[in-house]
């Protein structure tokens, strides 16, 4: 079949068929687009007018190109232009929950639980922390607490136990039901039972409490401990108490640090957060000064009014210590339960603005 007569073919050219002609125009229409843009191609040259089989195969490759170029000029246009925003690669920084330990709030909780944790909520804190009465709970009085826990939107993350919750049989039993309806993940012993005394002593603790870990683990839960100024304090040979316990309980045995007791016994924050890395969980934010209660000293001083040096155990706890959540906490003070527990937590807040 003769084609010449389609498309003009030159005396003496290749005979094309149908749809290489075609082809071959169309790729001839697209290279005046050169003409609009400048573009420089291989081995041109603008004189000749017959396409080369090396241009063909080179400009043929480039029509993609062409295609793409307006979206790949946009890109480089939004990374050049310093109007364009760029996507972020910083990470949101970490929030830690602010919550209230109970005790700050004890007489008012023993005459109006509800109403104690709507007030609670109403002044900004994000969670709480109950102490030992709470075991007394029934299973029913439990649910009803959580119930209203969530529609205040307070969480509850850990509890302050006696040695009864961390005692195999019906006590752990009733503890780690109760932690769980409540929704609590850490169960703190408040105190040493009595008579705990000496190395031995400590030790013996630290092994029952090790046993508890074991135990509630299965249930999602874990043991901790709950330091006062005595356990500054140097044992026979010169090792403090807390030394003994952080060397003798598992490393998920969580080491709730009461801040003023530290500052109480003269102890260094910053350099036992350091120390142990990862096992304090939570902060109480309680502040020390020296002087008597009459004096509005002591513990009875606010949050940051004492000598903690707060922005350096926060940066500590944050960066080393593993800490999940911040819990205030005031044994009194000049002002009512809850205008403290306001105070405390606006200094709080002014201190996490500036800091």
């Amino acid at each position: 079949m003769d084609f010449t007569g389609m498309g003009g073919a030159r005396r003496g050219a290749p005979v094309l068929s149908l749809v290489q002609h075609r082809l071959a125009r169309r790729f001839r229409s697209c290279f005046r687009i050169r003409r609009r843009i400048p573009w420089p191609v291989p081995n041109e040259n603008p004189s000749a007018g017959v396409l080369s089989r090396r241009d063909f195969l080179v400009r043929s490759a480039m029509v993609p190109a062409l295609a793409l170029a307006p979206s790949l000029g946009s890109r480089l246009v939004a990374a050049t232009d310093p109007a364009t925003p760029l996507p972020s690669t910083v990470k949101p920084a970490k929030k830690y929950p602010i919550g209230l330990e109970l005790y700050s709030v004890r007489t008012e909780l023993a005459r109006d639980l509800p109403h104690t944790l709507r007030e609670v909520a109403k002044l900004g804190y994000e969670a709480v922390e109950f102490y030992a009465p709470y075991f007394e709970w029934t299973i029913p009085r439990a649910k009803d607490v959580r119930s209203l826990l969530d529609d205040l939107g307070l969480r509850c993350y850990s509890t302050h136990n006696h040695i009864e919750s961390f005692t195999p049989g019906d006590g752990a039993a009733k503890a780690i039901e109760l932690n769980q309806i409540i929704g609590a993940r850490h169960l703190i012993l408040a105190t040493a039972p009595k008579g705990t005394a000496g190395l031995e002593g400590w030790k013996n603790l630290c092994g029952r409490l090790s046993t508890a870990v074991e135990q509630l683990k299965p249930h999602g839960l874990t043991a901790g401990f709950h330091n006062h100024q005595t356990e500054w304090t140097p044992l026979d040979g010169g090792l403090r108490v807390m030394d003994v316990i952080a060397a003798n309980t598992p490393p998920e045995f969580v080491l709730q640090f009461d801040v003023g007791t530290c500052m109480e016994a003269g102890a260094d924050p910053v350099a036992w957060i350091k120390a142990h890395p990862g096992r304090i969980k939570s902060v109480h934010l309680k502040d020390w000064a020296p002087g008597s209660a009459a004096d509005e000293k002591g513990f009875r001083v606010l949050f940051g009014e004492g000598i903690s040096p707060w922005a350096d155990i926060m940066a500590a706890v944050e960066a080393t210590g593993g800490v999940e959540y911040y819990l205030m906490e005031q044994e009194g003070s000049r002002f009512s339960e809850f205008e403290t527990a306001q105070r405390c937590l606006a200094s709080w807040r002014a201190l996490r603005k500036n800091s």
